[in-house]
């Protein structure tokens, strides 16, 4: 079975390899985008997608189109000949997914199995003029599997798209090399670190809670001007921005706790950033929302309820006040990172419905 991995530009198999070997791509990533290497086998061949070289006119047609659409059909058509010589091609996001769609429909004959994932598309969706979603509709139509994150987004979209076969696939990051679980260090303040760009994220909540407890300090690791403009006024509050992966690494490393706010959202916002503090052995407070307790239940994280300040609060202070419970959290989380929650159990869920699709399950 031939798998053509289809990822946004910049994610290409060369591009991505090279920012991966320099150290320039943040986070707990491979050498392969996603980790979707993982399910080549014997008898599976796994082909990822090439960033084409553009001129500054091409790229601005590439972006223009983008513009108007939605999603990136210039990507597709570049990669057209791999793609369309595979058995079964794989997307990460809405972007991918409705770029192969189009291709589909522009090419005449046979074309291979899709299983097309979407991340923002469903929560997205009223927000989306009228035009668009007529298009996404007809695209979708054509569509053989419509892979999610979230358990919630993969009820929302069967009542979406009632004729599309809509599964989910959890995400996973690499599990190997994980640092012992643990609980808050014993020395000085509480260390509380949050990390996100997610426009989930609840600055606004967290910044709130920290008032409450004057004894912590607080890292944000964020671009965003919503991170800064919650922070302000804050004395205990440092607004951080992370270049390389030795300065995220240290700060996994010096956190007593690892904080992911988020406001009401269906895709499992956040889930990345908990899955790595839980690699590094970190304890885990976050909202409870977006589906999150489908990937880790309230034994593996400590959970609150949406926009609550002072519940955020008191769940800070839990960590410090309970650190065997806390490591015990983080022993159930990591105990499922490695049986389900893994990059390899990601991509080897995809083989698996990948065979069911092409009858050789």
């Amino acid at each position: 079975m031939k798998v053509f991995v289809h990822l946004a530009r910049g994610f290409g198999d060369e591009t991505w390899g090279e920012r991966w070997r320099s150290g320039k791509l943040l986070g707990l990533n491979e050498e392969h985008a996603y980790g979707y290497d993982h399910a080549a086998s014997a008898d599976v061949q796994v082909v990822y997608a090439s960033d084409a070289p553009e001129t500054r006119f091409q790229k601005l047609i590439r972006y223009a189109g983008r513009a108007v659409l939605g999603f990136d059909v210039v990507h597709a058509w570049r990669n057209r000949e791999k793609l369309l010589e595979a058995d079964v091609v794989w997307t990460h996001t809405e972007s991918q997914t409705l770029g192969v769609l189009l291709l589909f429909r522009l090419t005449r004959g046979g074309v291979p199995k899709l299983l097309g994932q979407t991340v923002w598309l469903v929560d997205r969706w009223a927000k989306q003029p009228w035009p668009r979603r007529l298009l996404y509709r007809f695209l979708l139509h054509r569509l053989d599997v419509l892979t999610t994150h979230s358990v919630l987004n993969c009820a929302d979209a069967r009542e979406l798209f009632p004729w599309v076969r809509v599964e989910q696939l959890r995400f996973g990051i690499r599990a190997d090399g994980m640092r012992p679980a643990r609980g808050p260090h014993d020395n000085g303040s509480m260390k509380v670190l949050s990390l996100g760009n997610d426009e989930h994220r609840d600055w606004p909540t967290l910044c709130a809670a920290m008032s409450s407890v004057p004894d912590a300090t607080l890292r944000i690791a964020s671009s965003t001007k919503a991170a800064a403009k919650a922070a302000k006024g804050h004395r205990t509050i440092e607004v951080m921005k992370i270049r390389d992966n030795a300065t995220l690494f240290a700060a996994y490393e010096q956190a007593d706790v690892v904080v992911v706010p988020l406001g009401e959202n269906r895709h499992a916002s956040g889930i990345t950033v908990i899955l790595e503090a839980v690699y590094f052995g970190v304890p885990v407070i976050a909202t409870d929302c977006g589906g999150l307790t489908d990937y880790l239940g309230h034994d593996a994280v400590l959970y609150v309820s949406p926009g609550d300040p002072l519940a955020l609060a008191a769940a800070i202070r839990s960590v410090r006040e309970n650190p065997e419970a806390a490591r015990q959290r983080v022993e159930k989380a990591q105990e499922r990172m490695r049986t389900t929650l893994s990059s390899v159990a990601y991509a080897q869920r995809h083989v698996a419905l990948s065979r069911e699709l092409c009858g050789l399950a």
